[in-house]
């Protein structure tokens, strides 16, 4: 079949207008678990700190005379610690032309530029705070100030790779980085280990944060190593979202952002984000030096971790 002469189609006009939809489609991840779940606090100084209480050992041998003198115990001091706040920023910059024409999908270029990166602005700071092994940078003039991040301050409930130099920070202030070691398949018995551990140390973790590929694994740990059937939903379950363990039930959180090859097990209110005054994810315009216009997203703060030992972390776990 052929089209008849002279009939004037499609493929011949010059002035059909285009057909562009008025939606713009976008799937990267935005889910921030680790910054929607801390706690926020304010900061007044670049150096933000807090102090931690612990209590004296206990004495099994504390048993007194009749009629004794009391005698004074020695008091035990704060410890104090303190984070360093890191700015980040993203900035977004539209030609005055990109911003007069007609747009689908968006009414100003500027804004949904400025919308997006402070999209992007939230991930970085996820995958900063949660996913690099960094430490405390004081900063100066040519450097730019860094804060510790969750692995920079987890040391006493771990369990770690026993080859390749596997090692915790030195300190628990902020001030080192894991050694990373030959990583080894992630097990029940290893996320056991750091439960009873936390627990002992008087923890009450909450949330156990995973990768993706290690959140598949979780699921076939003791009580889902095969799948549950759901006739009458139709339905297949072969995941978990929460552990019941020793001490207590947890949340499981898968999180893009992490390493995946860490788990962390956190009390989530032992940890915060601190903010320093008018700097939690402000727009700042920028002068104009064109014809053109920007602005700055703009993040200034520092990770609290009010008391480490309430967490703990599996880690050097394969990833594949």
């Amino acid at each position: 079949m052929a089209l008849p002469t002279n009939t004037f189609a499609t493929y011949e006009a010059i002035g059909n207008r285009e057909d562009l939809s008025d939606v713009i489609y976008r799937i990267d991840p935005t889910d921030t678990p680790a910054m929607t779940g801390f706690e926020r606090e304010k900061a007044t100084a670049v150096n933000h700190e807090w102090q931690t209480q612990a209590l004296a050992s206990v004495d099994t041998n504390n048993a007194v005379l009749e009629g004794d003198d009391a005698t004074t115990d020695a008091a035990t001091p704060t410890v104090r610690l303190g984070n360093i706040c890191q700015i980040s920023d993203k900035v977004a910059r539209v030609t005055g032309t990109q911003r007069a024409v007609e747009h689908a999908g968006r009414d100003d270029e500027l804004e949904y530029q400025e919308m997006l990166k402070g999209l992007e602005l939230k991930r970085d700071m996820e995958s900063i705070l949660v996913g690099t092994n960094q430490a405390k940078v004081t900063g100066s003039d040519a450097t730019a100030r860094k804060t510790a991040t969750v692995l920079s301050w987890i040391k006493t409930n771990t369990a770690k790779g026993t080859a390749g130099g596997a090692a915790d920070p030195s300190a628990a202030d902020g001030s080192g980085t894991r050694t990373d070691g030959t990583q080894r398949a992630f097990t029940e018995a290893q996320l056991k280990t750091v439960l009873q551990s936390v627990w002992n140390a008087g923890g009450k973790p909450d949330t156990i944060m995973v990768g993706g590929f290690n959140k598949q694994v979780f699921s076939t740990f003791t009580g889902r190593a095969t799948p549950m059937e759901d006739t009458k939903a139709k339905k297949i379950v072969a995941s978990v979202d929460a552990y019941e363990s020793d001490f207590g039930k947890l949340k499981i959180v898968p999180n893009r952002f992490q390493r995946a090859r860490d788990v962390l097990v956190l009390q989530m209110d032992m940890w915060a984000v601190a903010y320093l005054n008018g700097r939690r994810m402000v727009s700042i315009p920028l002068a104009k030096t064109g014809d053109s216009d920007r602005r700055q997203m703009l993040s200034e703060y520092a990770l609290v971790s009010r008391n480490e030992k309430a967490s703990g972390g599996v880690f050097d776990l394969t990833t594949s």
